[in-house]
């Protein structure tokens, strides 16, 4: 617990001072999710989150509170998403069968497929297959950030949170093969690809903001994350499937 925290006041200076912190990833969650969801929920449920960090976070060790409370806050969020599924099963599907068809293609031809390649094995236009990635939005963020129910407790250890502040964070990875196969599938993505996961995930810019930067719109930000995330699932899949066979 921070020092002075059982003042009251002291700890609503402190969720003033983070409540900034707790609206940047509300508005990074809710960028690449339906429209239907609303941010201010889940700014609700990540100061929840943040107040959490505030009680259990141990000033004696060697982490930013910051760094300790953002992921509380991510962990808050994505937990209440999940009781709530905001996800449909028809956005499920849809994204069921992109991805088996990039995991065919990519099995196929040995390289990530194009927009064209892809949208030719599904039987749809190109537009259509942009379509079908902005209707599976919001799966993916569920999905690739693995959290579960426990996340904080299991995932926000000391160790490992001291580890991700010393540079970099895939220094969490145990295995140097598993970054080298990371490293391999990142630098294959096209820059456009490579650009908006940049931005994202080390920048920390929304996708908004990313879509001015690259002076693309929100929604073509959103497919392109999508459509790299795809691409990287289906080669980790595949790449330990091959040490199996």
């Amino acid at each position: 617990m921070l020092t002075g925290m059982s003042d009251k006041k002291r700890r609503d200076e402190i969720i003033i001072q983070y409540t900034p912190l707790v609206k940047n990833v509300a508005e990074r969650i809710v960028s690449r999710l339906p429209n239907h969801v609303n941010k201010d929920d889940l700014i609700s449920v990540g100061i929840i989150g943040l107040i959490s960090a505030l009680k259990k976070f141990d000033e004696t060790k060697n982490v930013p509170f910051a760094t300790y409370a953002r992921l509380r806050i991510q962990g808050a969020i994505l937990d209440e998403l999940r009781s709530r599924d905001y996800v449909s099963r028809s956005a499920r599907n849809k994204a069921g069968k992109l991805e088996k068809a990039f995991s065919t293609l990519q099995g196929k031809l040995e390289r990530y497929p194009t927009d064209e390649e892809v949208s030719d094995f599904l039987g749809i236009s190109v537009n259509e297959y942009y379509k079908l990635l902005d209707e599976t939005r919001g799966v993916y963020i569920l999905s690739t950030d693995n959290l579960s129910p426990d996340y904080c407790e299991k995932y926000c250890t000391y160790d490992i949170l001291e580890k991700m502040n010393q540079s970099n964070p895939y220094s969490i990875l145990a295995h140097n093969e598993l970054k080298k196969i990371l490293k391999s599938s990142i630098d294959s993505l096209s820059l456009k690809e490579r650009l908006v996961l940049s931005l994202y995930y080390y920048e920390e810019l929304t996708l908004k903001e990313i879509g001015i930067v690259m002076e693309l719109t929100e929604s073509r930000i959103c497919q392109i994350h999508s459509q790299a995330i795809l691409k990287l699932k289906s080669r980790l899949k595949q790449d330990r499937y091959d040490k199996f066979v």
